[in-house]
């Protein structure tokens, strides 16, 4: 999972087509991620069909209002300069650092793909506007992956067509009937790595990546046994080689298994892997890569922290019959700093860590790896998060606020994406959390990780492990707080704001987050929040491992909307960027 994808689990047309899709989102860019097109010998070898963007005629009428406040939305997205120091690597890390980039290209082309339906036509409806707006409607575009604001429940900020749920994965004009047939798990429509399209009857069907995207994924595979030609780490070179193979198998667990074991100062995370853009099931992987360089230093300073995942399992507050002492407790973890992102996780928010891979067959063999992006969680917090906290934390609990903090908490969130239900039974039937809960999945497991990621730290710290002082307790909850006023700013229409928005609402609720009426500022009561938190972690915990989807439906209906009191709370902070958008110098040309 994805921490702030933006965390943090998925027509054929004509070939030229496809490369004028992944071209499309380059130019939205503007200086930004263009793509190479897909080598000619192999968009010769794709099939001439019509179902990559089937029906586009809904794109070509209505009017095209752009929303009037466009510009202060745009200025929500700080351009911040990710720029790594990279001279500590040899000539040859440099030569397969820069094929890795180029992979990363092609995947935000496929995300693009993936996001928008009919982005080509799209695109070309932003020649009609006012030469003076089209600019920042490209511009916005590039951010949000299409014509809908990800802030702002994907409600349209140019035209005026509808976002679609189900994002590009599956055809617009779905019946109800349709919907019920995908989600009963029994003809292969749900499946992480397809598409749903309609054959010449009308009828649906799934297209596998490796086919539907084979032009693309035949370029990114030629890249990655390039690179994998080029390093002298047997690790780098075993994962690149299974992760080309599985760009055109679509079986991905024996690269993801070689993920884990990566020992390289060069790394690479791509692939399909979150389903938050499936907006409809929750089914389908969206494309994405972080291209890094790993501080082998302080990843080692962590390292002990993975030890401690079996003795946490079995101290979540649930039943014990819910509880998984088999999960894999291997779960590397590594401090990188970002040098390229794309796809998923560049749309809208950027992502602060992840914690992957999502199959839990990996999970319970060896766990999962747990990665923390230094140079961007460090912009954030020092652009974001303090600025936010000094306008709405208590005055007298500023002093509490510490970036230790904010890492370690960004830390134990993912740490807690590998703790919990994962595969459950139902009804008799074994299954995972995610096809149970199906669109409220990500929403639930992003409030649980946060809410975890603290219980953790205080558990530990409870049971005498001496990891932290005792000063944790109050620079955790005072860092935590403000940490939820930036999160909810993502918008309750994306997995992780509402997720936050279900947290700052269970916290009232339980009297752990009061409002002072003199100042408008909001105080954490430790001890409160201490007990509260268990109790939050052990009721989501308890939904997922009884996969109980009408009650995490009305668990996020309860908490999960936008009180008074936190609205009027974020109105005071429109003088502060929401997020960053990522600058690449050495790669964005």
């Amino acid at each position: 999972m994805n921490h702030e994808p933006r965390s943090r689990r998925r027509r054929a047309a004509a070939p030229v087509m496809a490369t004028a899709i992944v071209l499309l989102f380059a130019a939205m860019a503007g200086c930004g991620d263009r793509q190479r097109p897909a080598p000619e010998a192999a968009m010769k070898d794709q099939p001439k069909t019509a179902d990559r963007d089937s029906d586009c005629g809904w794109v070509g009428t209505g009017p095209l209002p752009v929303v009037a406040d466009l510009d202060a939305r745009l200025a929500a997205y700080v351009p911040t300069t990710l720029d790594p120091a990279l001279d500590h690597l040899d000539a040859t890390e440099q030569a397969v650092l820069a094929k890795l980039v180029e992979v990363a290209r092609i995947m935000d082309g496929l995300f693009g793909q993936q996001a928008t339906p009919c982005a080509q036509a799209l695109s070309a409806r932003i020649a009609e506007l006012p030469a003076d707006r089209q600019d920042s409607v490209r511009r916005y575009v590039a951010i949000n992956k299409g014509p809908w604001d990800r802030r702002f429940h994907y409600e349209p900020f140019f035209g005026t067509w509808p976002h679609p749920a189900g994002a590009n994965y599956y055809p617009v004009d779905l019946t109800d009937a349709e919907k019920a047939m995908i989600s009963d798990h029994a003809n292969g429509l749900d499946g992480l790595f397809t598409m749903v399209r309609r054959d010449e009857a009308g009828a649906l069907k799934a297209v596998p990546y490796s086919q539907f995207f084979a032009a693309e994924l035949q370029q990114a595979a030629a890249l990655m046994r390039e690179a994998a030609a080029l390093t002298t780490n047997a690790s780098l070179k075993a994962f690149l080689e299974s992760r080309a193979t599985a760009f055109l198998s679509d079986d991905y667990y024996e690269s993801d298994m070689l993920w884990m074991d990566l020992d390289s100062t060069v790394e690479i995370t791509v692939g399909p892997y979150e389903t938050y853009e499936d907006g409809l099931f929750g089914y389908k992987a969206a494309f994405e890569a972080f291209v890094t360089v790993t501080d082998p230093v302080e990843s080692q300073r962590l390292a002990k922290f993975k030890d401690e995942l079996p003795w946490l399992e079995m101290q979540l507050p649930m039943d014990d019959r819910h509880k998984n002492p088999n999960r894999g407790s291997e779960s590397p973890i590594r401090v990188v700093d970002e040098v390229y992102s794309a796809g998923d996780t560049r749309a809208g928010v950027q992502t602060i860590a992840f914690n992957l891979p999502n199959d839990e067959r990996v999970r319970e063999a060896k766990g999962s790896k747990k990665v923390l992006l230094r140079n961007v969680m460090k912009a954030k917090f020092e652009q974001i998060l303090t600025p936010i906290a000094q306008v709405v934390v208590a005055e007298d609990q500023l002093g509490d606020l510490t970036a230790e903090s904010f890492f370690l908490h960004t830390l134990w969130h993912e740490m807690s994406h590998g703790i919990g239900p994962g595969k459950i039974t139902v009804d008799g039937r074994e299954t995972e959390v995610r096809l149970e809960l199906k669109d409220t999945y990500s929403t639930l497991e992003e409030a649980k990780a946060d809410a975890m990621g603290e219980w953790d730290i205080f558990v530990l710290t409870r049971a005498n492990k001496g990891y932290f002082p005792e000063t944790i307790f109050r620079q955790q909850a005072a860092t935590y707080l403000a940490g939820i006023f930036r999160s909810v700013r993502f918008g309750i229409g994306e997995a992780h704001g509402k997720a936050n928005a279900i947290q700052f609402n269970y916290l009232v609720e339980k009297g752990a987050i009061t409002s002072e009426a003199a100042t408008g500022r909001f105080r954490i009561d430790v001890p409160v929040f201490e007990k509260a938190i268990a109790e939050l972690v052990g009721e989501i915990c308890t939904i997922q491992a009884e996969g109980d989807y009408a009650a995490s439906q009305a668990f996020i209906q309860r908490y999960g909307g936008m009180p008074d009191v936190l609205a009027a709370a974020l109105a005071k902070l429109d003088h502060i960027p929401v997020d960053i958008a990522p600058v690449f110098p050495r790669w964005d040309h």
